[in-house]
């Protein structure tokens, strides 16, 4: 019986993404699902959120039932490999843009966890 993860890792693999350029563009923790994967682990609602939100043309209810078609059939996808050279690179450079944003945010929401912790830090030592 397959999971909720196993039909992410079809489509991942559909969208010709590794596991970390995808973790990375939901905003999950690098490695999270590999992790779910080898741990058969379910995947949480927040990340599922954040997929559907990404990954529009992904089917909700065949993701998490396996039900019905991987893609919505209204969404129209492109096969990525029969598109010009060009607009190949475009789609790229807009993939590691989002990428780089995704990882800005994260980073700076990091540091002020960070910063809030090292100010409770000191003035436990006042």
């Amino acid at each position: 019986m397959f999971k909720t993860i196993d039909r992410l890792m079809q489509y991942i693999k559909f969208a010709g993404l590794s596991a970390r350029q995808f973790d990375i563009s939901i905003g999950a923790s690098n490695g999270y699902t590999l992790r779910m994967l080898k741990n058969n682990a379910s995947i949480g609602s927040d990340v599922i959120e954040n997929i559907i939100a990404t990954y529009p043309d992904l089917n909700l209810i065949w993701l998490i039932t396996g039900e019905g078609e991987m893609i919505k059939k209204e969404t129209h996808s492109l096969d990525f490999n029969k598109l010009p050279n060009e607009k190949r690179t475009e789609i790229e450079q807009i993939i590691e843009f989002k990428i780089r944003e995704r990882q800005e945010k994260e980073l700076k929401k990091i540091l002020k966890e960070v910063t809030k912790e090292i100010n409770a830090i000191e003035k436990e030592k006042k």
